[in-house]
């Protein structure tokens, strides 16, 4: 059986640079295997804090470290990998179904994510014994 944390990868974003600076610019369908609904980004997290604890039943969602440096935390039920994000041209495509925590924020970090569908309350999975026993229904 495969598993969904296959399906969560790392996408190169396009990216100009020169001696002036980068420039990254991110189109709906063709760079988000994606279209964009939603977008919003996590800043300020306190050292040793943690955000994330959740996992959704059909949004999918780009993560970016578009500042700094965190970790994500991947888990499908069965396996669990971390994925340390510290490159703004570097996305990480989280899929359905997968609980993900972020940790280990750095100094004026900044998760940029990009979504799938506008935010509803209805779509999240909390509690990870809930997260489980969704996984087994599946």
């Amino acid at each position: 059986m495969e598993s969904l944390l296959d399906s969560c990868t790392l996408i190169n974003l396009p990216r100009e640079a020169n001696r002036q600076g980068s420039v990254t610019e991110v189109h709906r369908l063709v760079d988000v295997p994606f279209d964009i609904a939603r977008v919003y980004y996590l800043y300020d997290v306190p050292g040793g804090a943690s955000r994330g604890g959740h996992s959704h039943k059909e949004l999918k969602q780009l993560v970016v470290a578009a500042s700094g440096s965190f970790d994500v935390m991947l888990d499908d039920g069965r396996e669990r990998k971390t994925i340390h994000l510290n490159r703004p041209y570097l996305g990480l495509y989280v899929v359905p179904g997968v609980w993900r925590e972020l940790h280990n924020f750095s100094s004026g970090g900044i998760c940029l994510v990009l979504a799938s569908m506008p935010y509803d309350a209805n779509e999240y999975i909390r509690g990870y014994e809930n997260f489980l026993a969704y996984r087994k229904l599946k």
